[in-house]
């Protein structure tokens, strides 16, 4: 996150802090005889002779903005405000622009006229999502601010890695590291002393649209979040490799709660695997793959039926779908369901079949 926050200092929190913080006049003359015969940067209030670049590979001249300001760069409390501000807004764009994208081109709209499809429910995963996202930052916050001082593995140059073949298989290993984790987490969520306090709001979607990908209780999202966290205090990560992995774990979730379910991998834990896990609950609790799922006693193959519009989407289907949902649900939740289904989605059910 080094290179992202120096990015982020250059074109936003550099004239930000000098802004709201400014560092006075007095203090800056100071500071600028004191030093000016020091070879080092040692405050962002003093004109460098040398700067030390996040990355040798993508580099973020300082304005005059980085040296205005009573916070320096360098000051450990606003890095852990800038962090949290990235994490929290880059991580709200991101999630509303591709779960929009989704929404809007992939995402079957004929969904909402599933039986168990909420009143409302595009706003009230969007309005769980904006109240988790603050709460979640707090607690990845200390794990970026970590990255920043330089307490993981995360090297620039890929002739860093232990060895070369290792800046190929950093992705793999990640991938394994992280679905192992997270399969645990997420199925440890499943208990009945931790659901109904932490993973219910997650399940209130029986069928989820991409918006409710992040509609998680804080505490939720965080838990299955801190495997990615973790790897790279364990092994080695390039850290652009850990910038588009992290990226692309928020696109790949906004996937699997898309409902289009165009694979049929064995592999892979797509979009028809994870509907059956909200439809079923305690089936497919991997993230990735459906590896830990076979290992563990918990892999439910996707019914052939969600493969054809046609058939995905037809009465029966919903019906037997219903029937079976509510059986588990009863189980899993007790015999009061408070999802409020509405009669619009009923209406419009009639309507189309």
């Amino acid at each position: 996150m080094d290179v992202v926050l120096e990015l982020f200092d250059t074109f936003l929190f550099d004239r930000l802090y000098a802004s709201l913080l400014p560092a006075s006049s007095v203090q800056f003359a100071k500071t600028s005889v004191k030093h000016a015969a020091t070879s080092t940067f040692s405050s962002m209030r003093e004109m460098p002779t040398t700067y030390n670049f996040a990355s040798k590979f993508i580099q973020f001249e300082p304005s005059q903005y980085a040296y205005m300001s009573a916070l320096p760069r360098d000051n450990i409390w606003r890095q852990a405000l800038s962090l949290y501000l990235i994490t929290w807004l880059f991580g709200f764009v991101v999630y509303f622009v591709f779960a929009s994208l989704s929404y809007l081109f992939i995402f079957d709209h004929a969904t909402f006229t599933h039986p168990k499809y909420l009143k409302n429910q595009v706003r009230l995963e969007i309005r769980q999502t904006m109240i988790s996202m603050p709460v979640m930052s707090i607690f990845t916050v200390p794990f970026f601010l970590s990255e920043v001082l330089g307490y993981t593995k995360l090297y620039d140059s890929p002739a860093d890695a232990p060895f070369p073949l290792y800046n190929i298989l950093q992705i793999p290993l990640f991938i394994l590291f992280t679905d192992f984790f997270i399969y645990w987490i997420h199925r440890g969520l499943h208990h009945p002393l931790v659901y109904k306090r932490l993973h219910k709001p997650h399940h209130k979607w029986i069928m989820p649209t991409p918006y409710a990908s992040h509609a998680f209780h804080p505490l939720d999202g965080w838990a299955q979040s801190v495997p990615y966290h973790v790897f790279p205090f364990i092994f080695p990560l390039q850290k652009f490799a850990y910038i588009a992995l992290f990226i692309t774990i928020n696109i790949w979730t906004i996937m699997i709660h898309d409902g289009e379910y165009v694979s049929e991998s064995p592999i892979l834990n797509g979009a028809a695997h994870h509907t059956m896990h909200h439809l079923y609950f305690n089936f497919n609790y991997g993230q990735f793959t459906t590896l830990w799922d076979r290992l563990g006693g918990s892999y439910r193959k996707p019914n052939a039926e969600l493969f054809s519009r046609e058939s995905k989407m037809s009465k029966s289907e919903w019906e037997r779908q219903c029937k079976e949902m509510e059986k588990v649900q009863k189980t899993v939740e007790g015999d009061v369901d408070d999802r409020n289904y509405g009669e619009e989605a009923h209406r419009l059910q009639k309507k189309l079949l």
